[in-house]
């Protein structure tokens, strides 16, 4: 067994790797229609992908909501202003400037949903989304095809979001009408995070032990890796290639 530390940063591009080796998006890329909505997790999901086919992209903007401190909000409202759209990818190929409500109509069994989250209960394997938009944002417009033509939900999210309790109970305060702020939705679908990462690209079992740092390692997560001497050792390659990936700045 050996012990890593992995940044928030490091983690998101972990994510991103293993989901390019997902079977789900190998088959997705070759038949039907993959859509990774905006969000600063997926905007690394999004650069792996389309450099695996041929395309640039970079993720600067690709978000909707996003949590900043007070003194980067001016330059968030510029990025708006320009902001991408989500990534629509249909039999291998990238349709830039659409959104899922582009697309929405032609999601169907087997196509894919990629939708990052706030909130994750690693335990109970279940998240919960942010809502800000007064009919319920990305999420709401996903259930449609994923809860009423069976397209599948893969929910890709750091461990840095984990938290205790009942997400359920969380969402009901949340959601009332004496509550100020975001609402919240928790969704069923697929979790993938750093654990399922490393299991997907090395073979071995890794399990979160601690968290935190200083001076750039805040919000680190703290992982103990254990399987055959290959499969640790695969790991330590993994996780040294994304080791020094720098902060996510706007």
């Amino acid at each position: 067994m050996k012990q890593f530390i992995i940044t928030p940063s490091a983690g998101k591009r972990l994510i991103a790797r293993g989901m390019l080796k997902h079977p789900t998006i190998k088959r997705i890329l070759n038949n039907g229609i993959l859509v990774i909505i905006a969000g600063t997790t997926n905007g690394y999901i999004a650069e792996e992908i389309l450099q695996s086919l041929g395309e640039d992209f970079k993720n600067e903007g690709f978000f909707r909501g996003i949590i900043v401190p007070p003194s980067k909000r001016e330059r968030i409202q510029r990025l708006r202003e320009n902001f991408p759209g989500d990534i629509i990818i249909r039999d291998g190929n990238w349709e830039p400037g659409k959104t899922i409500f582009d697309v929405l109509d032609d999601l169907g069994r087997g196509d894919v949903i990629l939708k990052g989250a706030n909130a994750l209960n690693f335990e109970s394997r279940k998240a919960a989304i942010y809502i800000g938009h007064p009919k319920g944002g990305t999420i709401v417009a996903a259930l449609q095809a994923v809860v009423g033509r069976r397209a599948k939900l893969i929910i890709p999210v750091g461990l840095e979001k984990r938290i205790p309790g009942d997400l359920d109970r969380i969402a009901a305060k949340l959601n009332s009408s004496k509550t100020r702020g975001a609402r919240m939705l928790p969704v069923v679908g697929e979790i993938f995070t750093e654990i399922e990462a490393i299991k997907l690209l090395s073979g071995a079992t890794a399990e979160l032990i601690g968290a935190g740092g200083v001076s750039g390692a805040e919000g680190s997560i703290h992982l103990l890796i254990s399987g055959s001497e290959k499969e640790i050792q695969k790991a330590e390659e993994v996780i040294g290639s994304i080791s020094t990936e720098p902060p996510y700045m706007i």
